[in-house]
């Protein structure tokens, strides 16, 4: 847990995430990559001269029933009050609406209601748990469907909602955080999305690991470039 919670230390101080006083709500979904920074954010509060309050926040997406109880009991353990809120939005994707693209509208929703209840508890801004991969997938992603060089921000102000989303594991591996949940045994929700593991991101996945075979280093530089604030302003 050391190494991604140092890697977290870093994303925070170094893009000002959270400031004196704030209430940071967390997208909950059960997954490894939520759960590993709820657990980050609880440990770095601790060490922080920055004093601040979270809330978890889980959606539940209308795929049958869904147990949270060992969510809760995680969220209890760590000291963080955990809201739950039912919604049908797998029903509207996969079902009414027979998206063909059903990942974009999922998001969007879910990103919605996420900005909603947290506007809700008080809160201007929403913590997700992005991290080093998905940075690059999302840039490959860009590049290679839309023609476009972008990537998600560390740091996203959304005026219309006046709220703010932080994503402190951006320099966080996959591999470290994926290797803290097994040996920490994180209680880890299974997927319930019908698309889990067929979607393009999946393929972006495939991708870097023949890029990397043949360039190692490949995922450091492609983060070097997005911190290349003077040429590429990408992140700036």
């Amino acid at each position: 847990m050391r190494i991604v919670l140092g890697c977290a230390k870093r994303a925070i101080e170094e893009f000002n995430m959270i400031e004196d006083g704030e209430k940071i709500c967390v997208g909950v979904s059960g997954g490894k990559d939520s759960l590993a920074l709820l657990k980050a954010l609880s440990l770095y509060r601790r060490l922080s001269p920055v004093k601040y309050d979270l809330h978890g926040i889980m959606l539940t997406m209308g795929f049958g029933d869904v147990d949270t109880t060992d969510i809760e009991a995680f969220c209890k353990k760590i000291d963080v009050p955990l809201t739950i809120k039912h919604t049908r939005i797998g029903k509207i994707v996969f079902e009414e609406r027979n998206e063909s693209n059903p990942c974009s509208l999922c998001a969007r929703m879910r990103r919605g209601a996420l900005h909603n209840i947290a506007l809700e508890l008080g809160s201007k801004k929403l913590a997700l748990g992005h991290h080093r991969e998905d940075v690059i997938e999302t840039l490959l992603l860009s590049m290679l469907y839309e023609g476009r060089i972008r990537t998600f921000s560390p740091v996203t102000y959304l005026d219309r909602k006046d709220i703010t989303v932080i994503r402190p594991l951006i320099y966080a591996p996959e591999a470290r955080i994926i290797d803290v949940i097994k040996r920490l045994e994180f209680p880890i929700l299974k997927n319930p999305c019908p698309a889990d593991g067929h979607t393009k991101r999946h393929d972006m996945k495939d991708l870097i690991e023949q890029i990397i075979h043949m360039v190692p280093n490949a995922k450091e530089q492609m983060l070097s470039a997005l911190r290349n604030v003077e040429q590429y302003r990408l992140w700036d």
